[in-house]
């Protein structure tokens, strides 16, 4: 492979992570023909067509994926060595790409952001909040934020949280008129405030008393994508919602909001910083890990 294929693949990864050759050639600081022809010029040496080209989309053909899939770790460890190169002195610096669910970035990580920016200020943070379990290595990124259940095992992974707990919740004005539940069968007979995740899967509520889990599909004229609107349609009763407890124990204390089957809602593993093991780490990441990392 020449330098000039290298350069061609840096191109493509752009494209592919934009689904956009406008959106590449801005980020990569080109003109648009450019980016089209380092992809046209790269395919044409390959004798392979890498991407679905419409006038409204981008999209890697089955060829262009496997390429990508195969070039995402070596791109990721050049990335690394350059970032280290220009941390001088191992001094934190440079760009940091992390992804991690809202409710992450909202009860995590924001609370303490301006201190970690105002300790490091040359550390260029770039923050991606998104539901759906994004490959870090191939989307370009440094790291990510997950709840412990879903992380991938080949991950190193470092605990951001204590213990979560879900909570399910009313108002008031909605057990004027039904009862509160006493068994999850009985939410069947309830309005359910339902999420649909951004994979488009609406989820079912996952229960758990004595270490016997419960799954149970609840039902219901509402459906959100967002935690705080779940929080404020219960709250002017609009239904059952499923929580965090952590964002309604100030409504619970006050009153604004009743919490049912309590002893149907068990504890789980909080948030982790996860992140592909590498030789070198960068001072970047490691001053974020080490950061918000919750020391046991």
């Amino acid at each position: 492979m020449n330098r000039v294929q290298l350069s061609q693949l840096a191109v493509l990864a752009t494209v592919a992570e934009s689904l956009s050759f406008r959106k590449a050639a801005a980020e990569l600081g080109i003109a648009p023909s450019a980016v089209s022809h380092a992809i046209s010029a790269l395919e044409l040496s390959l004798g392979l067509r890498l991407l679905h080209r419409t006038t409204r989309s981008v999209s890697p053909t089955q060829e262009g994926r496997r390429l990508l899939e195969t070039l995402a770790p070596a791109l990721a460890d050049i990335d690394a060595v350059i970032g280290a190169l220009a941390e001088h002195g191992g001094r934190p610096a440079g760009p940091l790409r992390i992804t991690m669910p809202r409710l992450a970035a909202q009860d995590v990580i924001m609370p303490k952001l301006g201190a970690f920016l105002s300790r490091y200020p040359d550390i260029a943070l770039e923050i991606s909040t998104d539901d759906r379990f994004e490959d870090i290595v191939a989307k370009g990124f440094d790291a990510g934020l997950r709840l412990g259940e879903n992380l991938e095992a080949d991950m190193i992974a470092v605990r951001a949280s204590g213990n979560w707990r879900g909570a399910i919740v009313g108002s008031p004005l909605y057990f004027e008129t039904n009862p509160a539940p006493q068994h999850p069968r009985d939410l069947m007979q309830h309005r359910c405030i339902r999420r649909r995740f951004s994979s488009g899967l609406i989820y079912r509520w996952e229960l758990e008393k004595d270490g016997k889990p419960l799954v149970v599909d609840v039902q219901g004229p509402l459906v959100l994508s967002d935690q705080s609107l779940i929080r404020a349609a219960a709250l002017d009763g609009a239904g059952l919602a499923f929580v965090f407890e952590q964002g309604i124990e100030e409504d619970v204390k006050a009153g604004r909001l009743v919490q049912v089957l309590k002893d149907w809602c068990a504890p789980f593993d909080g948030f982790y910083i996860y992140y592909p093991s590498r030789r070198q780490m960068r001072p970047a990441l490691r001053a974020f890990v080490d950061f918000f990392r919750v020391k046991s």
